[in-house]
């Protein structure tokens, strides 16, 4: 393979990788972000250029899990729960009624969350509401991401068919 540059390898990439990262981020400024983050990544492994095949596949396998890390933390930022789950119309014609079934839902989401046993509780408030990975998870609570991710799973499952119990039959 013939040496690569910056000037004639990677940089003329960047409107290839910014239309990758806006199609994965929707955001004109995410999409930025990501195709700096790309660049800066793609610079500090320059003594691996070498061994690089393709330099666009190299690219853009960066900007592409880059753009889709940045889309989950999006997702998973540190919004409260009635941020994360009030889809209830505040605007001046939406119905009292509905407002007020939002708020109770919530209240009750949250109600059965502290009913969880304290590491199914710990495991989902970190990876739910506060985003942690699941590997940082792991290191706060001292146990494997497999052991983690099973009591992600275990919490969802219990406040899922809590939560339709109470739906349907009520209390």
């Amino acid at each position: 393979m013939k040496e690569a540059t910056f000037r004639t390898d990677v940089l003329p990439l960047k409107d290839e990788l910014f239309r990758l990262a806006l199609r994965i981020t929707l955001n004109r400024a995410d999409a930025e972000d990501v195709v700096q983050e790309t660049m800066l990544k793609v610079w500090s492994r320059r003594e691996q250029w070498h061994t690089i095949d393709s330099m666009e596949a190299f690219c853009l396998t960066i900007c592409r899990n880059l753009a889709l890390d940045r889309q989950k933390r999006a997702e998973n930022q540190n919004a409260s729960l009635e941020e994360k789950y009030d889809t209830a119309d505040h605007s001046y014609a939406a119905d009292p009624e509905e407002q007020t079934v939002q708020r109770d839902r919530v209240e009750q989401v949250r109600k059965l969350m502290e009913q969880l046993p304290e590491k199914q509780r710990t495991c989902m408030q970190l990876r739910d509401v506060e985003g942690k990975a699941y590997k940082d998870i792991a290191t706060i609570m001292g146990i494997s991401e497999q052991q983690v991710k099973v009591n992600i799973f275990r919490a969802r499952q219990a406040l899922k068919q809590r939560f339709i119990q109470i739906e349907q039959h009520g209390l």
